[in-house]
């Protein structure tokens, strides 16, 4: 039996529509996915190859729990994405045979330090303190694909205190989830209990103490939110 020195961390884990838990072992996200996210970011949305930063799996915040302002920033940003969970993993895993390693989906934020993420990048440093910060990850109900299929179209929205901050459709992503996960495991292996998070569209802005997030995608699920 394995003597550890500290006690080991809890594992990371989001609800399962249904019952149980989907335990989670990495978090990925792309990033510029939907060409006018790319536009108000400053970069042209040409179908370049996709690119990924990550998370910590404990960054995860699940059922609807309120969000801390996170330290160290006056500028936080959302954004609204689906993020896919999978079951499988590999490496070189063809487009074709993609679909197969997901397990489920969920609607998912992807909370951003804006101000230390731009300053980072002027800097020419990385930027992972902009987006791995605590409870950065608010995320809904995994919904499993053996119920809900693969979506590749419907629309995406955000509501902030109840006005659409961001509205747009998944068949806008300029990488779809076959393409993605085909791409990402030519970089690593990829693994059971990865989520992937798949990039967000326009319109991401700055949230407020006391702001209510309310995100939808259809055929999805929801995630909900209060900054506090």
């Amino acid at each position: 039996m394995t003597s550890y020195v500290i006690p080991p961390p809890p594992v990371a884990a989001i609800p399962v529509s249904g019952g149980g838990m989907f335990p989670v072992r990495r978090v990925f996200c792309v990033g510029r996915n939907y060409a006018e996210h790319a536009r108000e970011m400053g970069s042209d949305p040409n179908r370049e190859p996709p690119f990924f930063f990550m998370k910590p799996a404990d960054a995860l915040l699940t059922g609807d729990a309120d969000m801390p302002y996170p330290v160290a920033s006056k500028d936080v940003h959302h954004e609204m994405e689906m993020v896919v969970a999978l079951c499988e993993g590999g490496a070189d895993i063809a487009e074709a045979d993609a679909l197969r390693h997901v397990w489920g989906y969920a609607a998912g934020l992807d909370m951003t330090r804006r101000d230390l993420q731009n300053a980072a990048k002027k800097e020419g440093k990385p930027w992972d303190m902009g987006k791995g910060f605590d409870a950065s990850a608010p995320i809904g109900l995994l919904h499993p694909a053996a119920k809900i299929g693969h979506p590749a179209e419907g629309p995406i929205e955000l509501k902030i205190n109840g006005q659409v901050r961001q509205t747009s459709d998944l068949s806008k992503m300029i990488w779809n989830v076959p393409e993605m996960i085909s791409y990402l495991s030519r970089l690593v292996r990829l693994a059971p209990g990865d989520l992937i998070f798949s990039g967000t569209p326009e319109n991401v802005a700055a949230v407020q103490k006391g702001d209510l997030l309310e995100g939808v995608v259809a055929g999805v699920g929801t995630v909900r939110t209060r900054i506090v």
